[in-house]
This record gives C-alpha cells, structure tokens and sequence, in this order.
C-alpha cells in the first residue's frame, strides 16, 4: 500500500509531544510506547502483532539470558530462539512467496503462494530488536530489566518503519535516563524541517520523472531520456531515505535521544568502499557487527575473505528486497568492493580525484539499474538480466536514439530541479551555512529561521495537493 505517514504524522505529532513533554520523567517511556504501538497499527493494524511477539520473546529471552549469565547452554538456547524467531517472522513475510514462486518457475510446478502482505519496516524492527539479544549473548550491554522500557526502544515511532537502525547500545543510557535541553530541541526542529524538505520537496518531485521513465517501453528510449531517468532515481532515493533518517533523528532529539547518523553525503564518494561508508550507515555497522566479524572477516586470508565479503553482499541486496535483481545488486558491490581491496584501490589514490569520483558515481548509477529498473515479479534470472542490459544498452543508444521528445521535456521542465539535487547531495550548502554562522552579521543568521519556515510551509502545502508521496524505504 501507498503509506501516507505524512498526513498522518501531523495530525499524530502535536498530540505526542503534548502528552510526552507534560508527563513526568517516568512516564516518557509509556507514551513512547503507546504512541509507537499506534502509530505503527494505523499503518498495519494486524501487522502490529508481528512486532509485538518479536518484542516479548526478545525481551523474555534477554532476561533468561542475564539470568543464567553462568550457564552457557541456556544462554545459547535463548539467543537461538531469538535468531530463529526474528529470522522466521522475516523470512515468512518477506521471503516465502518469493521463494515458492522461484520454485514454481524453475521446476513448472504450483505451490500455493499465500501473498502475505508486507508488514512495513520489518527489516529494521526485527535487526533493531535482535540486536539486543545478540549483543546481551556477547555481554556488551546490560539487561533491560523494565518491559516498558524495552518496548519503548523497539517502538520508537520516529524510526520504527525506516531507520535509521538504531541498536540498543545506542540508547541504553538515555532509555533510563535523559533530558532535554532548549538546543536539543531547537536542533531537533530544524533536522526534522531539513528532512521534511529533502523529502517531500526534492524527493517526491524528481522521483515524477523516474515513474515516468520506468512505465516506457526500455527498448524505445533514447541515450539521453535513459540517463535522465535514472539519474532522477539516483537522487529521489536519496532524498527521500536521507530524508526520512533526517526527520527520525530530529524528532529524536525532540524526545531527548541522539540517534546514529545514516547518511554522510554518499554521491561524493571517491570510491565504492567509501560510498558504503556514506550510506546507510546503520545497516552496514550492523552487518559488520553480525556477520562480517563473526564470519572472521580478513583474518583467515584472502580467499576466506572475499568468500565473507560476497556473503555479506549478497545478504545485503536481498536484505533489501525479496527479488532476484537485490541479490544481482549486492553481489555487484561486494565484487567491486572486492576488486578495491585488490588493486582498484590503489590504481583509484593515484589518479586525478575527478576521475575517481566520477568511477564510483556511475558506477553507483548502473547499481540503480540493477536495483530498481526491473520487474521484481520475474523469477527468470536470464530475464531479469534482459532487462537490466536493456535499460544500460539504452543509455548508450543502443535503440539508435541519442535525443527525442521525452528528453527534451525532461530536460526543460526538471532542469532546475536536477541542479537542486547535485547541490543537495553535496556539503556544499552545509558548508555555506556553517561559514554564516561564524562569521555572518547577526542579522543575517535570522535567515535560518525563515528558510526553515518556508520549507515548512511549502512542504505541508505539497502533501496536502498531491497525490505522489511514496516512501521508498518503506517497503524494505
């Protein structure tokens, strides 16, 4: 479904914050609770089970754990039914139809496929929730001994259904403790304004041109319209996770939490180790911690290693999405990140820093081929690479067309937006508004404010006119 969240949340907001800041300190975690259990069932009102059995046996489970801290059997047995648990609710929702319909395609046969819908943000609840229990196996952290308190970390509303993935040990001080202060807060407004914007102004509106793209026929467009297209994606995917992390941590900073950073300014990169550095932080800190390092990571050789890079990879596209073209696009990153580690990486320190900005940019790009222009129905691998060298072949006129219509259209109608979103995805504009506030005339700085409502303003206006507001991540 088509998750209008916005609407909704700002309807939800005033409502919560009133609650939330009249209420005593010991009370702050109940209303967290409450409001993140609302919030998610207005989305998924049957769903919300889902998350609320993940929550009680990794709650149960921890506490067993912390309890038995001298018996490791027990201790073992806990974690394993954790892990079998979240990666069975995963893996059911998420997984099974496309399993069976794999199945069917590859041996011609007709096993039912239930088409369970997709309980939205269960890849970041249930990572989010055995986290826990994996680093309570490990000792890194303390037992949460309040239910309450638990439940109010797994059903923190602001990143409850897109991340950032925010572990435990991230907000285990300020789950028992924390306060706000007049700067948090004022920080928390403007982060979440900032991701308001990037979202619903830049995100939403480039992202009309790629479903414009997409819905053509890949074998009648044109060299330029091809680019177009999914240069428009490259940016509306960005914008709109990046915005939506923006607007989960400041509204995290409003209830008094310091959530992780998710994005660090990815298109800027200088080579594809560093772009996964940039993006998604929180996913791929909690792929190293979980899998990579238990893996062994590079100490047992370089064949071991890259074998662990591949399967690390190789979960990460399909932790993405329950299709055959996830899995082509992480394996894709993993053999790059792969072929750095080997020679690239050198060969990319040495030359002109354009050039290896520009390496890794396009080949980020041709990943969102891999990623998006494909019909995730298909079960066809043979297929599904049809339709991605399509998509490639056309950007460079295989269809014998360099320039049509749909082109120049793009071109005079989203010009200007795309020149937003080169500047956006830059530090440049943070760094222009880091220099004012050193060194610009106090009257000037009033011009934060003003902008800030602005955005505000426009923003509200756009999602209450239009109809287009996908939320992209949400289906992950």
């Amino acid at each position: 479904m088509v998750f209008s969240s916005l609407t909704f949340l700002f309807a939800f907001l005033p409502i919560v914050f009133i609650i939330y800041y009249a209420v005593p300190q010991k009370a702050k975690n109940v209303v967290i609770l409450v409001s993140g259990l609302l919030f998610y069932a207005w989305g998924e009102p049957i769903y919300v089970l889902a998350m609320i059995l993940s929550t009680f046996i990794d709650y149960t489970a921890g506490r067993i754990i912390d309890k038995y801290d001298d018996k490791p059997k027990i201790r073992t047995i806990c974690l394993i039914v954790s892990l079998v648990m979240n990666i069975g609710l995963l893996g059911t929702f998420k997984y099974l139809g496309f399993l069976i319909n794999s199945v069917n395609g590859w041996f011609g046969l007709s096993i039912p496929n239930p088409n369970l819908p997709l309980p939205i943000g269960i890849s970041f609840f249930t990572f989010q929730s055995m986290s826990y229990t994996i680093d309570l196996y490990r000792r890194n952290i303390k037992v949460q001994k309040s239910a309450v308190n638990f439940i109010a970390f797994v059903t923190l509303f602001p990143q409850i259904v897109a991340g950032p993935i925010v572990r435990y040990e991230d907000v285990q001080n300020e789950l028992d403790n924390r306060s706000i202060t007049e700067k948090m807060l004022g920080d928390g407004i403007s982060r979440f304004i900032t991701g308001l914007g990037k979202k619903v102004l830049i995100a939403n509106n480039i992202g009309m041109l790629w479903t414009q793209v997409k819905g053509m026929d890949y074998g009648e467009l044109s060299a330029v319209t091809a680019w177009l297209g999914i240069l428009a994606f490259t940016f509306q995917i960005y914008f709109d996770f990046s915005g939506y992390s923006d607007m989960a941590i400041g509204l995290g900073k409003m209830m008094g939490f310091n959530f992780p950073e998710n994005f660090n300014y990815p298109y800027m990169s200088h080579s594809i180790s560093e772009f996964w550095r940039r993006w998604h932080m929180t996913l791929g800190a909690w792929f190293k911690s979980y899998i990579y390092i238990p893996l062994g990571r590079n100490r047992k050789g370089l064949p071991r290693t890259i074998v662990n890079l591949l399967i690390v990879w190789a979960i990460t596209g399909i932790w993405h999405g329950a299709s055959w073209n996830f899995m082509l696009w992480g394996v894709y990153f993993g053999v790059l990140i792969i072929l750095e580690r080997l020679f690239m990486g050198k060969v990319l320190e040495k030359i002109p820093s354009f050039f290896s900005w520009l390496y890794t940019f396009v080949l980020v790009v041709f990943g969102w081929v891999m990623f998006e222009a494909v019909d995730t129905s298909i079960v066809n691998v043979g297929e599904m690479f049809g339709q991605v060298f399509s998509y490639i072949g056309a950007m460079f006129g295989a269809n014998g067309m360099v320039m049509d219509n749909t082109a120049s259209f793009a071109i005079v109608n989203y010009g200007v937006m795309f020149a937003i979103c080169i500047l956006g995805s830059s530090d440049m504009l943070k760094n222009a508004a880091d220099y004012i506030r050193k060194k610009a005339p106090e009257w000037i700085q009033y011009g934060f404010p003003v902008a800030q409502t602005a955005v505000m303003l426009a923003s509200v206006a756009y999602i209450t006119t239009s109809s287009y507001n996908p939320f992209l991540y949400f289906n992950f």
